[in-house]
Order: C-alpha cells, then sequence, then structure tokens
C-alpha cells in the first residue's frame, strides 16, 4: 500500500495510488478515519490523478467519511476526475456530496477561502 496521505491544518489530502476498489478501500479505510479523528480533520481532497477505476466500495467509503465531516460542517473535494470516473462520480450520486476541483490547489483555495 502505497499512499500519500498529507494533513493541512484541517485539511487531509489523499492522492490515490490504487484503484478505489473493495480490496483497497478495507487496506485504508481505519488509517483514514484514526486520521480524521486524531486531526480534527474537516476536509478532505482526493486526487484521482493516476486513477480511472472506482466500484462500489470506493463510492461507500467516499459517503462514509462524508458523514464522519459533515457533522462538522465538512466537505469532500475530488480533483483529477477522469471520464470514466466523472460517469460513476454522476450515476451514483456523489456530485451531490463533493465538490470537484481542477487540482489540489485550487480545492486548497476555496478550503482557505480564497487565500493562498
Amino acid at each position: 500500500m502505497n499512499q500519500s496521505y498529507t494533513v493541512d491544518d484541517d485539511c487531509l489530502i489523499i492522492r490515490l495510488q490504487e484503484e478505489l476498489d473493495h480490496h483497497f478501500t478495507e487496506q485504508i479505510r481505519d488509517n483514514i478515519d484514526d486520521i480524521i479523528i486524531n486531526k480534527r480533520i474537516r476536509y478532505i481532497i482526493i486526487d484521482f490523478k493516476e486513477q480511472s477505476f472506482m466500484d462500489s466500495s470506493g463510492i461507500g467509503f467516499i459517503m462514509g467519511r462524508y458523514k464522519k465531516i459533515a457533522p462538522y460542517h465538512g466537505r469532500i473535494f475530488v480533483v483529477n476526475l477522469g471520464r470514466n470516473l466523472e460517469r460513476i462520480f454522476r450515476i451514483s450520486g456523489l456530485y451531490t456530496i463533493t465538490s470537484v476541483k481542477d487540482s489540489v490547489e485550487k480545492a486548497l483555495c476555496e478550503v482557505r477561502g480564497g487565500k493562498q
């Protein structure tokens, strides 16, 4: 499991190195949840730059993390969605709980209220 996690104040940036499928979500779920709780994360940015596939477990993973941060007025941002992932997000309804940005930097800019 070669993942890149970065915490920037109350924001967790996840750069996925593997497809967000059943096997992988099982590996990272507890680790991500620990980070959310211990670092008081309100914002999550998921970078899909290296990915083109996600199954229903990936959808559930995103929904589960949203439920953890929503009570604190948190948000999930997704960046670098390819065509296949855009379709999955549209069909699954994930666009209703996520915000799409062009880059991690633009998502961070919105999190910080437009200040960089």
